[in-house]
């Protein structure tokens, strides 16, 4: 199956408020399936990397650079959300129910660092 990334980008960013609404993952995924690419639902965020490689997305290696619709899981953090996150890169903001001031969405996420994997479309 084929993914179009520019059409699951447009449609996050039609879509994405400017605060969260703690949908990230329904945000990105429905991003995604827009794109052409359907998603085993998961009911975290933090548990989309496997759903994600199944429908042929690859883990990018750390430091690797970002491309347009990377997407992010990340992990969640003592205190923290326990759904953990999940985002799109749109070649420049990462997005998802809103559009995020870096990668983590958040101070706690900023704070803490907690672990984090991206995946790309391959």
């Amino acid at each position: 199956m084929s993914w179009n990334k520019d059409v699951a980008i447009q449609h996050l960013r039609t879509r994405a408020g400017g605060t969260s609404s703690s949908h990230c993952a329904q945000y990105t995924r429905e991003a995604i399936e827009a794109g052409g690419v359907t998603l085993a639902r998961t009911t975290h965020a933090k548990d989309y990397g496997s759903s994600l490689i199944s429908a042929g997305f690859r883990e990018v290696p750390p430091g690797s650079t970002l491309w347009a619709g990377d997407v992010v899981v990340i992990q969640p953090y003592p205190g923290g959300n326990p759904s953990g996150h999940m985002a799109m890169f749109d070649g420049t903001t990462w997005i998802s129910d809103f559009r995020q001031r870096t990668m983590y969405p958040g101070p706690g996420y900023r704070r803490t660092n907690p672990p984090y994997k991206i995946y790309r479309m391959h």
